[in-house]
């Protein structure tokens, strides 16, 4: 199976890509990507995908050498050229090369296209487990390539029998490492509205449960898990993932609660027929 990649204007084979070792993503840490997906062979809210892009860019003061109507013209092609039913795209951009390893001259710009991972549908049907961790992610509205926390969180992740962590700070809950929370109290749906990236599946499961539950965004405390009824995730590989059970917290039953079910069905029926 050949992928293909966009680097600043070309398409080449993504084992032919590279970037030279001067460049700031690699010397400091300096950059930003965003993740997109397909489904039915059709980006998925690319729109949506584009405005987070741009913006986290801007944020960190990073031009993106193109626009958005060439962006996502590569992305058709990059598509075609995978000849994938689905596939996903990452795009990156760094601080580009720099010969004083500070310096921001020309960021560089990649789009890679990726095989989607599969996610056992045990997940969505059981629940998962997470762990809790003290931790805020810097510009956290931004999608930042900073991903020490997580990767240094990966043995006690998978020593605890946890698909990921939750970050609160001052017991606030902020988000897990790549994706979004909520909970359920009843019919109320709750979810943290600070110190966090807003993802587009958020977005999109705000608008899709307006009709049947009443929505909070709001600072959500650590407390207020003993209390929640239900708790799930999101993301862009992740859709709608229940959330059983916090550190040694069963979240309601510790089962799938009816309306993370119900949201779960209307995403999918929404993707089914995108």
């Amino acid at each position: 199976m050949s992928f293909y990649c966009y680097i600043n204007g070309q398409l080449l084979l993504a084992e032919q890509a590279s970037l030279k070792i001067n460049d700031l993503g690699l010397l400091r840490g300096f950059g930003l990507f965003d993740y997109m997906r397909t489904y039915n062979g059709k980006p998925f809210m690319p729109q949506w995908y584009m405005e987070r892009l741009f913006n986290s860019a801007q944020a960190m003061d990073l031009e993106i050498p193109t626009n958005e109507t060439e962006i996502l013209y590569y992305v058709e092609e990059l598509f075609n050229l995978a000849k994938q039913p689905d596939c996903a795209f990452r795009f990156l951009l760094t601080g580009g090369y720099s010969m004083d390893s500070m310096t921001v001259r020309q960021p560089n710009f990649v789009i890679m296209t990726e095989p989607l991972p599969v996610q056992p549908q045990e997940r969505f049907d059981r629940g998962v487990k997470i762990i809790s961790t003290e931790h805020l992610r810097e510009l956290p509205e931004v999608k930042s390539t900073n991903y020490i926390k997580p990767i240094l969180m990966a043995k006690q992740i998978k020593a605890s029998n946890a698909y990921d962590v939750l970050y609160y700070k001052n017991n606030e809950i902020s988000e897990l490492s790549r994706s979004n929370f909520f909970i359920f109290k009843g019919d109320t749906l709750i979810t943290p509205d600070k110190n966090i990236l807003k993802g587009i599946t958020r977005r999109l499961i705000l608008e899709l449960a307006k009709p049947y539950f009443k929505i909070e965004e709001r600072t959500v405390s650590l407390a207020e898990l003993k209390q929640a009824d239900e708790a799930f995730t999101t993301g862009t590989t992740k859709k709608v993932m229940p959330i059983v059970q916090i550190d040694d917290l069963l979240i309601g039953n510790g089962e799938v609660g009816k309306r993370t079910r119900h949201l779960q069905n209307l995403f999918n029926h929404l993707i089914d027929n995108y």
